[in-house]
């Protein structure tokens, strides 16, 4: 098996952040906001950069600094749920072997850890449908999808979660264990960010 030839990345960013209180893609974190933290990591290795949209679209598009390095899609529908937003990002892509997708609401992994999982969909005989990050045994984020999963993905129930479609094809998943707890970061509430904020401080 070969490194996938064309890859992509949907970035979720269509929550409400109710619990947050702002829109937690524009929280600053060493001098970016979350999602363009994200966008610049994937960038590097993936084209199109897709960002969903939704509640405060305005607002997240207009602070954002990458935007030219994306392609901005609005949920029109975002309180359908997240599964409604990926669907929105799966159908702004062009055809592609591979894409990550993740909520965008944290600082983003490592480089290395995004590279990792491409050494395994590259080492793997035949082409995996989903590569999933683990730390310590714990499942997390991005997950590396084969392009040949988009219509079932796309085929999903509204309200369906999309680890529905992964649980389906578990026996051509690959688990792939990294020392790198950010796959883990969920931010929902302030006191989630400032601990974030406290753990990488000197």
């Amino acid at each position: 098996m070969s490194t996938p030839r064309t890859i992509a990345a949907v970035l979720l960013a269509a929550g409400a952040s109710s619990r947050m209180g702002s829109p937690k893609a524009l929280l600053e974190f060493q001098g970016e906001t979350l999602l363009d933290r994200q966008i610049g990591l994937y960038a590097e290795r993936c084209r199109p950069v897709v960002c969903v949209l939704g509640f405060d679209a305005g607002r997240v598009a207009a602070g954002l600094r990458r935007a030219g390095d994306a392609v901005l899609v609005l949920n029109p529908r975002p309180e359908r749920g997240q599964l409604s937003s990926l669907q929105c990002g799966l159908r702004a892509l062009p055809p592609c072997d591979a894409l990550f997708f993740l909520p965008a609401d944290s600082p983003g992994v490592r480089p290395d850890t995004l590279e990792r999982l491409l050494a395994a969909w590259s080492e793997a005989a035949e082409a995996p449908a989903f590569v999933i990050p683990q730390c310590r045994g714990r499942h997390g984020h991005p997950v590396l999808m084969s392009g040949a999963q988009i219509p079932a993905m796309l085929a999903l129930p509204e309200g369906a979660p999309a680890r529905d479609l992964v649980h389906a094809r578990k026996a051509e998943t690959l688990y792939v264990e990294v020392d790198d707890a950010r796959i883990r970061i969920d931010l929902d509430t302030p006191a989630d960010f400032e601990a974030l904020l406290k753990e990488v401080q000197p």
